[in-house]
């Protein structure tokens, strides 16, 4: 097999232990979408209500059933492809399902580390690290942590951060 045919993916570091997120970060991630589609629906239902009366209605509410299953159905799934490693310079994070994505984030480049839980993680006991770096604008999340896991990855991501930059 060339070079050009092995797919990305089997480039990925190797021996790995990913750890995932919390089961309950896809009932979050659900709620939330089932939240904004709903918001959406009551929007384009008033303009279709006027023009087709209550036809109008029906369709916006059929519409928001099908387009909320189909959320539904892809955030659960992106879930599953969430997951992070620390390893000995660095802390890698991966995700998606459609664009998949790896984060390699140094320890020496770490500037910031934040936990943060809206009110819906709050209901489910979720918290989110986010990692802020030396790059402009970089910033990376681990989302949908138990509260007294995420508090350990910061405290950790931060001494290994402060061991870096005082061999630099």
């Amino acid at each position: 097999m060339n070079a050009s045919a092995v797919p990305v993916w089997d480039l990925w570091p190797g021996g790995i232990e990913w750890q995932p997120m919390s089961p309950r970060l896809r009932t979050v991630w659900v709620l939330r979408s089932l939240l904004n589609f709903l918001i959406l629906a009551v929007i384009a239902a008033v303009p279709l209500t006027i023009w087709l009366g209550w036809d109008g209605l029906l369709w916006a509410l059929g519409g928001y059933v099908v387009l909320a299953g189909l959320r539904a159905l892809a955030v659960a799934r992106t879930v599953r492809t969430w997951g992070y490693a620390e390893r000995g310079q660095d802390l890698l994070v991966r995700h998606g399902l459609l664009t998949r994505r790896l984060s390699i984030v140094p320890y020496g480049r770490i500037q910031l580390i934040d936990l943060s839980a809206g009110p819906i993680e709050r209901m489910f006991g979720l918290t989110t690290v986010q990692v802020r770096t030396a790059a402009l604008g970089s910033n990376t999340e681990v989302p949908g942590l138990d509260p007294h896991v995420a508090a350990a990855l910061r405290d950790r991501l931060a001494v290994r951060a402060a061991e870096v930059r005082e061999g630099l």
